[in-house]
């Protein structure tokens, strides 16, 4: 697989709490360079960020994030907020202590009630894989597919452990076909990259792909 096709699946991604907007604009000029799927940047920055980029970029932003443990209401106003301010698609996390709990039919309104906030725009569901069981993160795979979410997504990156895969594999095997695949949280290689695309993913959360493709451009190897 080309360079080139891996980028165009990656959400180049600043999330760090200290993200300052010298930095999201340097991801911004990077995900505009690179041809990147997105960029995806704090709440507060998406306004800024697509009055920057346009329709250059799509920008994507998290809601309930990391933890997923805000009111439905208060991520839906947060969905529509993003949304307002320009943001092309949102990346959600579940109440993952509504899984614990065995609460599918309460995770499956939440999601369908988060879409309806972003109309149009695309949805990603994370449900943190890391701190799942296999029969919890089935379960999910169902939830997020009866939901009308667009993607499930692995992984935030703020927990113990990023995205496997095994997760991709078990995703690809119980999703509905309409829903796509996110892999994020440690993708740190081509190789990576190229095996996560090969077992049905098709976004990449990451900013190391777009840092080896600016080394690789350095080197004068791309």
């Amino acid at each position: 697989m080309e360079l080139k096709d891996i980028l165009a699946r990656c959400d180049h991604t600043l999330l760090g709490q200290t993200a300052t907007w010298t930095e999201i604009k340097a991801i911004c000029d990077d995900g505009m360079k690179y041809a990147t799927a997105s960029v995806c940047i704090p709440a507060a920055y998406v306004k800024q960020a697509k009055e920057y980029v346009g329709d250059r970029l799509a920008i994507c932003t998290v809601i309930g994030f990391p933890n997923g443990y805000a009111t439905t209401k208060a991520k839906c106003f947060m969905a529509a907020d993003a949304i307002e301010n320009g943001a092309d698609e949102v990346d959600m996390v579940i109440n993952i202590g509504w899984a614990k709990d065995g609460k599918w039919e309460e995770i499956t309104k939440e999601i369908a009630a988060i879409k309806a906030s972003c109309g149009d725009k695309i949805l990603k569901v994370i449900i943190e894989t890391c701190l799942l069981t296999d029969d919890e993160k089935i379960a999910l795979c169902k939830c997020v597919s009866d939901s009308g979410a667009d993607y499930i997504k692995t992984s935030t990156g703020f927990s113990k452990a990023g995205a496997t895969f095994a997760d991709v594999e078990l995703f690809a095997k119980n999703v509905a076909p309409h829903v796509k695949i996110k892999a994020a949280g440690g993708i740190s290689s081509i190789e990576d990259a190229e095996k996560f695309i090969s077992l049905g993913a098709d976004r990449l959360g990451t900013s190391r792909i777009v840092k080896i493709a600016k080394g690789l451009a350095n080197d004068g190897t791309y």
